[in-house]
C-alpha cells in the first residue's frame, strides 16, 4: 500500500510539473500573437494596409468572413480592405480588445475580440473571431470572421 501511495504521489507531482511548463510555452505564443496584433493596430492607424496584411497568412486558403459573406485568399482580402478603406481618414485609428485567446493545439489558437475604429465622422465597432496558426515560425491569421 505504501508503494502505491508513493507511486501515485510521484505521478501526481510529475503531472503538476509538466502542467507548470506548458503555461510558459502558451504564454510565449500568446505574447507573440499579441505582438502581431499590436503591429496591425499601428499599421492600420498609420494608413498602411500592406503592413497590416503581414499578420495574415499569404495563401489562397486564407478565409475572411465579413458583411458580404465568405471570401478566400490573401490578395482578395487585401483588395477588399483597400476598396473599403481607400484613405487614411476612412481607416481611422484602430484598437483591438482581446476578449479570449485559447490554444486549440501547440500551433493553433482561437481568438475572440472587439475592434474599434476612431474616425473623424464616426466610431464604428464590432467583434471578430480569428484562427491563428504558427507557420514558418511566425503566427499568422488563417481565418477571420469580423462583424460590425
Amino acid at each position: 500500500m505504501k508503494y502505491f501511495i508513493v507511486v501515485t504521489l510521484t505521478v501526481s507531482l510529475w503531472s503538476c510539473a509538466t502542467t507548470k511548463q506548458n503555461p510558459a510555452t502558451l504564454s510565449q505564443a500568446e505574447t507573440a500573437i499579441k505582438a502581431v496584433m499590436s503591429i496591425q493596430e499601428q499599421a492600420w492607424s498609420d494608413g498602411d494596409i500592406d503592413k497590416f496584411m503581414t499578420g495574415y497568412w499569404k495563401s489562397e486558403e486564407l478565409s475572411f468572413i465579413g458583411r458580404s459573406g465568405p471570401n478566400y485568399g490573401w490578395q482578395t482580402t487585401l483588395n477588399n480592405y483597400k476598396k473599403g478603406y481607400p484613405t487614411k481618414d476612412k481607416m481611422g485609428k484602430l484598437t483591438f480588445d482581446i476578449l479570449k485567446l485559447n490554444p486549440l493545439s501547440a500551433d493553433v489558437y482561437y481568438m475572440i475580440g472587439k475592434y474599434t475604429l476612431v474616425r473623424p465622422e464616426d466610431t464604428p465597432t464590432g467583434y471578430f473571431s480569428l484562427v491563428w496558426k504558427k507557420i514558418g515560425g511566425e503566427w499568422k491569421i488563417v481565418s477571420d470572421h469580423t462583424s460590425g
